[in-house]
């Protein structure tokens, strides 16, 4: 049951372009998968996702031919299965795969059995077909998984061996790292409690053993902690707020940075978070209430319509996500010109915020991607046309060089013309 999920899942994801996370928490509901069938068919479909060009690489290779879709989503999950699971047995593979053929496409189950069979014997005998030559962005691209277009951005602006750093690290499964709630325990306390090991320099972080689900844990309940990448949390931190502070979380689901002012503020300020999505800022006001934080009020809203005056807005962006494909690899399969309208988005957003940030305020403008054009070059062009405002701090996160999401963070503070 758990690999029909992973084939139907992808077989959604192909012909619907649906977000992964959804397709695999709706099948898992369908099949009624327990916690250890649950967990495989998203590993399988995560896993096959996450290599899906290096995957289609090998079976037109082996296939010699055109398959049907189908067909090839059924290649593909047995191809995974015995590239990236060394605890499945071979056998095992080919025949599920062998019986998914039989069941869906009969004519093809020949060609199924004997294109994964010589994949495998091809695998044991550390044979299988070379990859494109290395050096170059089409090695990488097979290699890693990621569209050409995307490594090849990657390399104007970290080379060709950071390109690769990145896009290794996109493959890895990503760290698991919690704030400590510290108006209700310290960071030691919760460390020993959690077993886990603070991170860096970003104080009340720590970073999780991968074990159990965090939101099950009694410390979960108790309002201990929320979960929060670090990068993310350095939106706050770049903010520099104070008790007493009116702020502004302008895109707020699902509500960490909320969570962060408003304990940075010791819960003494005034915390407006607002997201466009009522039904994600619902996640935002049961974090709240299990959190015990009653300076942050929720508003269902746009953020161009936003209005009043703040000490701090944070503006975290609608974005390409680039930066956390190693959560959510089908990221990586959105169309460039899907992208490259973004930047005028978060443009309007920007001019319309502006707006409510009062004299001597701050911007604080951030995204979880790497891209420039969707960074620096708009926080360039949004300085250029508010004369208003200047830049106090920039920096971009690196999965590879930081162990944290890709990020981007500009605070930029109104000052007086007069």
């Amino acid at each position: 049951m758990p690999r029909r999920a992973a084939l139907e899942a992808l077989e959604r994801f192909r012909r619907d372009s649906a977000w992964s996370r959804q397709v695999m928490s709706t099948l898992i509901r369908k099949y009624n998968l327990d916690g250890r069938d649950g967990a495989l068919a998203a590993r399988l479909f995560y896993g096959t996702l996450q290599n899906l060009i290096l995957l289609d690489y090998y079976l037109d290779i082996y296939a010699r031919g055109r398959l049907e879709p189908k067909v090839r989503d059924i290649l593909r999950l047995g191809a995974y299965q015995l590239l990236f699971m060394d605890k499945v047995p071979p056998s095992a593979a080919v025949n599920e795969a062998v019986s998914q053929c039989k069941k869906y496409a009969p004519r093809a189950a020949g060609l199924v059995n004997a294109v994964l069979r010589r994949m495998a014997a091809d695998r044991d005998r550390s044979c299988l077909p070379p990859l494109p030559t290395q050096g170059g962005p089409e090695y990488l691209t097979v290699k890693y998984s990621h569209p050409r277009w995307m490594v090849e951005e990657l390399m104007e602006m970290r080379g060709y061996d950071g390109a690769e750093a990145v896009l290794r690290a996109n493959n890895e499964p990503p760290p698991i790292y919690v704030q400590t709630n510290t108006l209700k325990t310290t960071t030691e306390e919760l460390a020993a409690q959690l077993r886990a090991e603070p991170f860096g320099n970003i104080p009340g972080c720590l970073r999780m053993p991968r074990q159990g689900r965090l939101e099950e844990s009694e410390p979960f309940a108790q309002g201990l902690y929320y979960v929060q990448d670090p990068a993310a949390h350095s939106v706050v931190l770049a903010a520099g707020l104070q008790p007493g502070m009116t702020v502004l979380d302008a895109c707020a689901a699902p509500g960490g940075k909320s969570f962060a002012a408003a304990i940075a503020m010791e819960d003494g300020g005034h915390v407006l978070a607002r997201d466009i999505n009522s039904k994600k800022l619902a996640l935002v006001r049961s974090g709240a209430e299990r959190l015990g934080l009653s300076s942050i009020q929720c508003q269902p809203g746009d953020a161009r319509d936003a209005s009043g005056a703040f000490d701090v807005v944070l503006a975290d962006l609608p974005c390409s996500g680039l930066g956390v494909i190693r959560k959510k690899p089908d990221i990586r399969y959105r169309l460039q010109e899907e992208l490259d309208a973004i930047p005028d988005l978060q443009i309007e957003l920007l001019d319309a915020l502006a707006e409510t940030v009062r004299p001597g305020g701050r911007l604080v403008y951030s995204t979880c991607t790497w891209r420039a054009g969707e960074n620096q070059a708009v926080a360039w062009q949004f300085l250029s046309a508010h004369r208003e405002f200047v830049k106090s701090y920039e920096r971009v996160f690196w999965p590879d060089m930081d162990e944290t999401d890709g990020f981007y963070i500009c605070r930029m503070e109104r000052i007086s013309l007069i």
